[in-house]
C-alpha cells in the first residue's frame, strides 16, 4: 500500500510516515495544497491522509478536486475540530473516514487497513492464496500452515502479488506501490526484494518471473 500524508507540520508528518513504514506501508509527504496536487498527478496513491488545515489549496480544496476528478481514492481527514458539524461537513466534500487530533498511529493503521479492503472490493481482511495466508492486520505470512518472518518490504511485496490474484505484476508497478517517491527507478531492488522473499517462502517456489513482464503467484489459477 501507498499512502500520501498532506500534513503542513514537518514533525507530525515524518512521525505519521516513519510509523506507516514500520507498518510496511509506503508513504509520501506534501505539507501543502500545491504539492498534494502535483503528487497526485504524478504516483498512484491507495489512499490519501488529508489535514484540512494546510497552506495553499485547504484541505477541503484538494478533496473537491480529488472527487471533482472522478478519482475513486479513499480520504482520510484529519483535523483538530471534533465538533459534528465539522466531520458532517468533512463528509460532504468526500473524505471516507475522519480522525480528530491528537490520534494514536495504530488507530490510523487500522483505519488505513479498514479502507484498503474495502476499495478492494470488500476482499476478505486476510488473504489466503496458493497455500499463502496473509495477514494485513497482523503484519503475518503463513505458507502451508508455517508461520514466515519477513521484513517489511518483502511484506509490502507479497501484499501487492497476493492482491492480484495470479495476474502478473510487473516490476515498475512493485515499485510505484511497495516504495515511496524517493525510489530510484532504475533500481534493481525490486528484482533483490523479490529475490528473497521467494527463499524466504521456501521451496517450491510460489513467486514466479514471467520474463520480461513481471512477476506473479505462482499456483494461484491452478496453474
Amino acid at each position: 500500500m501507498r499512502v500520501l500524508i498532506v500534513e503542513d507540520e514537518p514533525f507530525l508528518a515524518e512521525a505519521i510516515r516513519d510509523g506507516l513504514r514500520l507498518e510496511a506501508i509506503a508513504a509520501d509527504i506534501a505539507g501543502d495544497g500545491d504539492t498534494a496536487l502535483e503528487l497526485l498527478s504524478v504516483n498512484g496513491y491507495d489512499i490519501a491522509v488529508l489535514d484540512r488545515d494546510i497552506p495553499g489549496p485547504t484541505g477541503d480544496e484538494v478533496a473537491r478536486r480529488i472527487v471533482a476528478s472522478g478519482s475513486a481514492l479513499p480520504i482520510i481527514m484529519l483535523t483538530a475540530a471534533d465538533r459534528l458539524d465539522d466531520k458532517a461537513s468533512g463528509f460532504e466534500l468526500g473524505a471516507d473516514d475522519y480522525l480528530t487530533k491528537p490520534f494514536e498511529l495504530r488507530e490510523l493503521v487500522l483505519r488505513l487497513r479498514a479502507l484498503d479492503r474495502r476499495r478492494g472490493h470488500h476482499r476478505p481482511p486476510v488473504r489466503e492464496l496458493a497455500g499463502l495466508r496473509v495477514d494485513p492486520f497482523r503484519r503475518e505470512v503463513y505458507r502451508d500452515g508455517r508461520y514466515v518472518a519477513l521484513t517489511r518490504k518483502q511484506f509490502a511485496v507479497l501484499e501487492v502479488l497476493v492482491a492480484a490474484e495470479g495476474g502478473v505484476v510487473s516490476a515498475e508497478e512493485l515499485l510505484e506501490r511497495a516504495w515511496d517517491e524517493n525510489a530510484d527507478p532504475f533500481t534493481n531492488a525490486v528484482r533483490i526484494t523479490v529475490s528473497a522473499l521467494r527463499k524466504r517462502l521456501g521451496e517450491p517456489w510460489v513467486i514466479a518471473t514471467v520474463p520480461g513482464v513481471g512477476y506473479r503467484i505462482e499456483g494461484a489459477d491452478g496453474g
